[in-house]
């Protein structure tokens, strides 16, 4: 048995049994404090309200183990000869005499790897959004429209994807030993241009973008950000309703294209103050430039991640080491991502301390600008109306959680509170 495809498996299955292990966890922790709300909040989050947020922490884990189960799956169906009978594939449906063929059969053979990919993990995600999403209130989507998300999913993953994968293969054919440095920095330009993009263009498809109605409530939020020295392109509603009650806010864009983006479930739940807490919150991202060091730490990240694929794609026992019987740089560029995929799992504990600390930063600024009680109520509002747990599993919050739990939020912000008074 070749020697990469052993190592390949033994990371897969091993990864895939820690995960399942740390969502054990979850809900056992879910479960183990059920009934009983957490002090300090029980004023805020009734008994119901903390064993429902329990009951769905139990239940998505058991989605995330399926899924990563089906996953695991398809890695190992691929590994074992699927992607094989894909490349046979890809040469039917691309033969050598038409315009392009190498390249086009390349295309062809990672379209065909997503699309299996695709449709294996879409029962899972039928059953979570139509069975324990409805289960517990969250999904107001219908089939029409789920059907029609998916159908815009995969126009856009066409219309955008395939260009650029016969872009990235033809650059790997044609640009040298180096092609991966070229390949590196046309996706920091795509990375970039991409957040105005997906404002203008992308995101219209799915949702409805509107001017915030309620006037109070913009004057509150324009005075906020002239405190903050803040501008943006303006601040908009977005029909979230139509497919989740989950409420949220983000901003997007740079320069001119910034945007404050409101989630219609957050103003129908959350007062004035909250929601002011929030912006407060994600204006606080922006000044301690947490934005400018993610685009600079994808930028490193991707770039060592692309030397490696550079050079592994290089490799003669690349694709014989995991006894593939197809050449290409489509199997190369495949197998040299199984490799990557041994190792990136133990960066991703890293990436989620920097977003919990840079999370910490933001909610203390916004505790410096709004107060800390608004922010408190906030956290707790979007946690009860969110259904979060409240107890996590602290080794699956630390491999998993990009965002501190929130009685940690609310512990440290009614410290320093205490500290600043």
């Amino acid at each position: 048995m070749p020697v990469l495809l052993i190592v390949s498996v033994a990371a897969a299955g091993t990864w895939e049994a820690v995960s399942c292990w740390l969502l054990w966890r979850q809900a056992r922790a879910a479960r183990r404090h059920r009934d009983r709300v957490p002090d300090g909040f029980r004023d805020a989050i009734g008994p119901d309200a903390h064993r429902r947020a329990a009951d769905y922490t139990v239940a998505r884990a058991r989605v995330a183990t399926a899924d990563g189960l089906v996953g695991l799956a398809v890695t190992l169906g691929l590994l074992g000869g699927g992607l094989d009978r894909l490349a046979r594939l890809s040469e039917r449906l691309i033969p050598d005499t038409a315009a392009g063929g190498a390249i086009g059969r390349d295309v062809a053979l990672i379209a065909l790897v997503a699309a299996v990919g695709f449709l294996c993990h879409l029962p899972v995600s039928v059953f979570g959004t139509f069975v324990v999403e409805k289960r517990f209130g969250f999904n107001r989507t219908g089939p029409r429209l789920f059907v029609l998300d998916l159908v815009r999913r995969i126009g856009l993953s066409a219309v955008l994807g395939l260009p650029l994968l016969a872009v990235l293969f033809l650059v790997m054919r044609h640009g040298g030993p180096f092609w991966w440095l070229y390949a590196w920095a046309a996706l920091l330009l795509i990375g970039l241009a991409a957040p105005a993009i997906y404002v203008r263009l992308v995101a219209p498809l799915f949702n409805r973008f509107e001017p915030l109605a309620d006037a109070a409530l913009a004057a509150r939020l324009d005075a906020l950000l002239r405190r903050c020295g803040f501008r943006a392109s303006g601040l908009f509603t977005m029909d979230a309703s139509r497919r989740s009650s989950h409420g949220n806010a983000f901003f997007t864009g740079f320069g001119r294209s910034k945007r404050i983006v409101l989630f219609d479930t957050l103003l129908d739940k959350q007062s004035h103050e909250e929601v002011e807490a929030v912006v407060a919150h994600e204006l606080g991202h922006f000044r301690h430039r947490h934005v400018l060091f993610g685009i600079a730490r994808g930028a490193v990240t991707s770039f060592v991640m692309l030397a490696a694929v550079g050079w592994l794609a290089r490799q003669p026992w690349l694709a014989p080491g995991f006894g593939f019987g197809h050449r290409g740089d489509a199997v190369s560029l495949y197998a040299a991502g199984v490799l990557l995929g041994i190792v990136t799992p133990v960066l991703t504990p890293l990436g989620n301390w920097v977003s919990r600390r840079n999370e910490f930063q933001a909610d203390d600024f916004a505790r410096r600008e709004v107060g800390a009680a608004p922010m408190v109520s906030a956290l707790t509002g979007l946690a009860r109306d969110n259904a979060s747990t409240l107890t996590p599993d602290p080794l699956y919050a630390l491999f998993n959680y990009s965002h501190p739990p929130v009685p940690l939020r609310v512990a440290r912000l009614l410290r320093d509170a205490r500290a600043a008074a």
